[in-house]
């Protein structure tokens, strides 16, 4: 991405949409993130449950055409690339990476891609068929390693750095890191990498590092070898209660045990912070929020969501974004994260509105 006076959005991929051996051994034969997407229900007077897709259906990633499709209404509607999340939990154990290693093997679609390795231990808590957090049964590990992993790490994914689809900044493969601080030794990791990229011809790597806490951890990142990072600040407004509107919020859901419930048109107001300004930080844009698919009254819903007040805040990051010194880009989350009531494809309540809405306010910048 050489031209800095035009906006980038890429938006955040998920690649559960499709049965492997691990899911149909934890879960049941034919698990995916519809199953849990499928069997929600209503958990309060006026709850949006369950999310139905629209024009793409409950799809299979594994099929070619929804792959194409997904990318000609994502760039029909100014989105310009698509960030896979990429599973790697050490010793080479990767899961779920069909569906990218398919697009990268096949060169279609001819849309632009970047990964982001989702560094985090799967938990059974997060895939309780029945919400539960109780239970924090360890399923896949993540773990690092050492020198040597982080070369074979790099090797494998070579082939996508050096592919003419994979999104540049500074003429440097971007790789975004989930959780950067829960990784010990990324600034090794970094270093390592970088050496690697300039070995076998590239320019080096563009770091981007990703994190969801309200503390400022932006010069943190930075320090261990990050050339950006990107906040994504859904729970912000968690934060902005006071003390006794917590108090009496915790007394109210331990006696109904409700989700925690906001308005979209209140937590809108905290998507984007003030340190969202600095030329390093690239904003997150956020259509909407409910993780009770998967968590139930555990969960945390974004309530009244609604196209038009998406616009609002598109219109926000995008003016923010007009005035930033450096790189214009931000991040969409997220592409089909269904699960988490958090994805810009099309529904049957709203259908492609909220594309729709996206598009026009790309289209003014």
């Amino acid at each position: 991405m050489k031209d800095e006076t035009t906006i980038k959005a890429i938006a955040l991929y998920l690649p559960q949409y499709h049965p492997i051996n691990e899911n149909d051994e934890w879960w049941g034969k034919g698990f995916t993130e519809w199953t849990n997407v499928g069997k929600a229900k209503p958990l309060f007077k006026g709850h949006d449950q369950p999310k139905v897709p629209g024009d793409l259906g409950y799809y299979d990633l594994r099929v070619p055409e929804v792959r194409l499709e997904q990318a000609r209404m994502a760039k029909e509607h100014g989105i310009d690339g698509f960030c896979y999340y990429h599973y790697w939990f050490g010793h080479g154990r990767q899961l779920l990476e069909r569906p990218f290693n398919e697009v990268l093997q096949s060169g279609s679609p001819d849309f632009p891609f970047m990964l982001c390795w989702a560094n985090e231990s799967w938990h059974s808590k997060f895939w309780k068929m029945e919400g539960s957090f109780i239970s924090k049964e360890m399923l896949m590990e993540q773990t690092y390693g050492d020198r040597k992993e982080y070369e074979d790490h790099f090797y494998a994914l070579l082939e996508a750095f050096k592919d003419k689809r994979y999104i540049k900044i500074d003429n440097k493969p971007a790789f975004m890191i989930y959780k950067p601080l829960d990784f010990p030794e990324v600034a090794n990791f970094i270093k390592k990498w970088q050496e690697l990229a300039v070995q076998n011809g590239l320019d080096g790597i563009y770091f981007i590092g990703q994190y969801r806490s309200p503390e400022k951890f932006r010069e943190q990142i930075l320090n261990k070898g990050f050339d950006a990072v990107n906040p994504v600040h859904i729970l912000e407004f968690l934060y902005h209660r006071n003390f006794f509107e917590r108090k009496i919020i915790k007394k109210i859901r331990k006696w109904r045990h409700t989700p925690i419930i906001v308005k979209y048109k209140e937590a809108m107001k905290y998507f984007n912070i003030e340190e969202d300004n600095y030329p390093d930080v690239f904003p997150t844009i956020i259509p909407n929020w409910d993780h009770t698919p998967r968590s139930q009254k555990d969960g945390i819903v974004i309530d009244q969501s609604t196209p038009q007040l998406f616009k609002e805040h598109v219109e926000q990051v995008f003016s923010q974004l007009a005035h930033k010194k450096g790189h214009k880009i931000c991040f969409i989350k997220s592409w089909n994260e269904w699960g988490e009531g958090n994805y810009m494809e099309p529904d049957l309540k709203y259908g492609k509105a909220y594309l729709s809405a996206f598009k026009e306010i790309k289209n003014r910048y």
